[in-house]
């Protein structure tokens, strides 16, 4: 099996013992990103949405090192602390998808790393 690991400092770096992404063959398995700055390593300030969308942002600059762009993800997992917070989610996905959209899946969960409110992941296929 032929492995390659992407990296790129337009998203933040790893915090633990993982890659931003692995790619095998012509699919990529993105690691699940938080709401990070890649420049300060520190949240970014602001609402949910702003969460949100620092979050897609950091796992568009993750495809686009890839090779590939958010728009050839066929699975997307959404991480909320609060699940109230899905219809701000579909508003920044909107922005950031073309239609048709990607499978995607939403958990709430107890909490994520760093204190974020979302965490989103994926997996493109080129």
């Amino acid at each position: 099996m032929n492995k390659s690991f992407i990296a790129t400092a337009h998203a933040p770096a790893a915090i633990g013992t993982y890659s931003q992404a692995v790619k095998v063959g012509q699919t990529t398995y993105l690691s699940g990103q938080i709401p990070l700055v890649p420049e300060s390593m520190a949240l970014v300030e602001g609402n949910i949405e702003a969460e949100v969308r620092q979050a897609f942002t950091n796992l568009k600059a993750v495809c686009e090192a890839a090779g590939g762009d958010l728009n050839q993800l066929v699975k997307v997992h959404v991480f909320l602390t609060d699940l109230s917070h899905f219809p701000v989610v579909n508003q920044v996905m909107e922005e950031f998808f073309e239609a048709p959209y990607p499978a995607r899946a939403a958990i709430g969960v107890a909490e994520l790393p760093k204190g974020a409110r979302v965490e989103v992941d994926g997996i493109m296929v080129s």
